[in-house]
């Protein structure tokens, strides 16, 4: 998701969005370890998109 688009979005879904992407990283390292991971760049991708939604969060707290 781009960031224009995440900026769009209110707190409570960019609150929603993280969790579904801890949950697909926790799905990743899972397959990983099973030797079944098949798109081996996508943890990286997902743990981007929660630095960005944690980013984003953090400047509405501080009001930037």
């Amino acid at each position: 998701m781009k960031i224009d688009e995440l900026r769009s979005l209110d707190d409570q879904q960019l609150h929603d969005q993280i969790q579904e992407h801890y949950e697909e990283l926790f799905n990743l390292r899972f397959q990983q370890k099973m030797g079944k991971l098949t798109a081996s760049g996508r943890p990286r991708i997902v743990k981007r998109e929660i630095a960005r939604i944690k980013t984003i969060l953090r400047e509405r707290e501080l009001g930037l």
